[in-house]
């Protein structure tokens, strides 16, 4: 019998068109693509299968001959268990039931399914019946399930991030607001909720937020600008803000508005400005704050042509109680002095300290007569005592004024010239004033000015090394070579040797210098050396200073064995006013020689008389002083001196070199008494690397 004939007799229906009737089962056993079954309701309770459409057996697995079976009959016990249970509950509820139910199918993947329990009843209105229609919901679960888990990442990202997010209508109403935003604004989530955006706005900067809204809703992502954002407590907030539309169905329904609070930034970025631009000691301006003030200055003067002052001031003595009393001490009286004249500070006047004990003023819209009498304030604000650990202080200022546009057109003009007066004021004893002459204005008649170009030439590479070769008499060829320093100022252009080493040795700067010279030079010659050239010799000058530092040899050591040269492509030159002492000298000597040195006696026949130093120290050559050559063919004194230091030095095995060779008459000279090698401008001037490179290194 098929499922229709056993439905019909079941249920005794009474077909009065049974071709309809076999029509309409038709569709549910065959076109139907939820699964539909009959249930017959038994006691006990028992359910078995009266009818199951096609959909419901192919996808349940089951097949014609369970018809008349119950659940347990032909389902796996778990499955069957599940079904068999909201059967019975519907029994006991008599109502139409709905529940979901899932399983894993073979081969990995998911089904889940919608079920509706109808119950049919008799005439004694029993329920005998259950018509179960089961609907596959697994495309629309999956779905569900991504649009839950979407959700859920997003409201993690929202939720936990650090930055304050509001979303927003195009009006600016907040629709929702994260944890961030409440901490932000102070409120807690719910109050801010509903409310405008632009309650939290400062006045300000309204309408800068209105067109970055305008341009967000036209479809612009992440336009940002920074603004002022209310707190709860009124606090001002600076926060930087960024938009990103809302787009659903391609139409934008609102806004997120993401805020990062730059307040802790912006009190960083104050603080380091303030440090930049203050002295930490004394908190006054410092020398950044004085050049930027000056240019601001020259700008605004240089359009209304007013003038304004510059001061330099020393305060004098301050060394010596700075030496005597200790560096707290002198802290603590330069915060005093600090002290004393910020009381002159206002719009016109600014107090900077440049470092030590030197400070400036500004003093604007003044002219000079203005300027003396401020001075005279001064003098009067000083000539009061100060007081340290109970003990009184006096202290005097000397003071250089430069003023503009008169004494310089640029900062670094008037700063000069205002220190150039500070120094005459320095060398005509202090504790007065002064105010900037032309006449100052001689190119090194003020030391200062050379000695601070000369602490800046490493730095400004004006620095150079040149090379003045030393010919062989014999072969005619140059092994040897000095390294000669010269200094190209970027202000007043080349600068004598004879000027600034003396300066260089006066203030300490030689030492720098020196090792400048040594790791320059060792520099070129692994340069050379790769380059393929060997076999010459460079030498260096090494001032009295250096070589008494205890520095020199570990320095001169450790750049042979980093730029991985040869020791013996290095000769050190040094002066016979070192050879005083000769407990110093000759250990040192003697270590410069065990690193594999040569060593020779420069502008020997000028310094220490005795010869009993070149028996004792372990050198290697000495150089006349090219005094003694310049007039060798019209003082017969100086050839004769020539003379005898080169029989001299070839006696003791000592090489000879005559410096300042200019003309052919002294090479014949000393080609004659057999020097071994003259140095000097008949042959070449010092000349750069890459020169000397062409026209006398040869490679092996």
């Amino acid at each position: 019998m098929s499922q229709f004939n056993h439905l019909t007799n079941e249920l005794e229906i009474d077909m009065v068109d049974t071709k309809i009737q076999k029509i309409i089962f038709d569709i549910i056993f065959q076109h139907i693509k939820d699964m539909v079954y009959v249930m017959k309701v038994e006691d006990g309770p028992k359910f078995r299968y009266l009818f199951i459409n096609e959909s419901g057996m192919r996808q349940a697995r089951l097949s014609i001959e369970c018809i008349g079976k119950t659940f347990q009959e032909v389902l796996p016990d778990e499955i069957a268990g599940f079904l068999h249970r909201k059967y019975e509950k519907l029994l006991q509820t008599k109502d139409i039931m709905i529940f979901d139910d899932h399983f894993d199918l073979e081969g990995g993947g998911y089904y889940y399914g919608e079920t509706i329990l109808t119950p049919i009843y008799n005439d004694q209105n029993r329920i005998c019946y259950i018509v179960g229609i089961t609907r596959d919901v697994t495309e629309w679960t999956m779905e569900k399930k991504r649009i839950v888990e979407n959700e859920q990442r997003y409201r993690s990202i929202v939720d936990h991030n650090l930055d304050a997010i509001f979303i927003i209508s195009p009006e600016g109403k907040i629709l929702e607001a994260n944890p961030a935003a409440a901490s932000l604004t102070g409120y807690i989530e719910e109050s801010i909720i509903n409310r405008s955006i632009y309650d939290f706005i400062n006045d300000r900067d309204i309408e800068n937020f209105k067109e970055l809204l305008e341009r967000t809703c036209s479809g612009y992502a992440l336009e940002s600008f920074d603004c002022k954002f209310s707190h709860c407590n009124g606090q001002l907030l600076t926060v930087q803000m960024k938009t990103v539309p809302i787009i659903v169905y391609h139409e934008i329904t609102g806004l997120y508005v993401i805020l990062k609070d730059l307040s802790e930034q912006e009190k960083n970025i104050e603080l380091i400005k303030f440090m930049a631009f203050h002295d930490q000691l004394t908190g006054l301006y410092n020398r950044r704050a004085l050049l930027e003030d000056l240019n601001e200055n020259i700008y605004r003067a240089a359009k209304r042509t007013k003038e304004f002052a510059l001061l330099s001031i020393d305060l004098d003595r301050f060394k010596y109680l700075n030496d005597t009393l200790g560096h707290l001490a002198g802290d603590e009286i330069l915060k005093r002095v600090a002290e004393r004249m910020s009381q002159f500070q206002n719009d016109r006047c600014t107090i900077y300290r440049l470092g030590g004990d030197e400070f400036s003023i500004l003093l604007l819209n003044t002219n000079r007569q203005e300027v003396s009498k401020f001075v005279a304030k001064l003098f009067a604000a000083f000539s009061k005592s100060l007081y340290f650990n109970s003990q009184e202080y006096f202290i005097s200022p000397s003071v250089g004024i430069s003023m503009y546009p008169n004494d310089g057109k640029d900062a670094e003009m008037l700063i000069k010239n205002a220190d150039e007066a500070l120094f005459r004021v320095k060398e005509r004893g202090k504790a007065h004033y002064q105010f900037y002459r032309t006449d100052m204005n001689s190119a090194f008649t003020n030391v200062v000015t050379l000695e601070t170009h000369l602490r800046r030439a490493i730095e400004k590479n004006e620095l150079m090394v040149y090379y003045q070769p030393q010919i062989d008499m014999k072969s005619g060829k140059a092994k040897s070579f000095e390294a000669l320093l010269r200094w190209k100022d970027t202000e007043f252009g080349f600068i004598s040797p004879g000027v600034f080493i003396p300066l260089a040795e006066d203030t300490g700067l030689i030492l720098s210098i020196g090792y400048w010279v040594i790791e320059t030079v060792c520099q070129q010659i692994k340069y050379w050396t790769d380059k393929g050239y060997s076999d010459y010799r460079v030498a260096i000058n090494i001032s009295p200073k250096q070589f008494q530092h205890p520095n020199l040899v570990p320095f001169i050591q450790f750049m042979i064995e980093q730029y991985n040269i040869k020791a013996s492509s290095i000769e050190i030159e040094i002066t016979e006013g070192v050879m005083n002492d000769t407990k110093e000298t000759i250990p040192i000597l003697k270590k410069l020689k065990q690193l594999g040195l040569s060593i020779s006696i420069d502008d020997f026949g000028t310094g220490y008389s005795s010869l009993n130093y070149i028996k004792q120290f372990p050198i290697d050559g000495l150089k006349i002083d090219q005094s003694f050559i310049r007039d060798i063919m019209d003082d017969k004194k100086n050839a004769a001196i020539t003379s005898t230091i080169i029989h001299l030095g070839k006696s003791l095995g000592l090489e000879v070199i005559a410096e300042g060779v200019e003309n052919k008459r002294q090479v014949d000279f000393l080609l004659k008494e057999e020097c071994h090698k003259i140095q000097g401008f008949f042959y070449s001037r010092p000349i750069p690397a890459f020169e000397l490179e062409k026209q006398f290194l040869t490679k092996n």
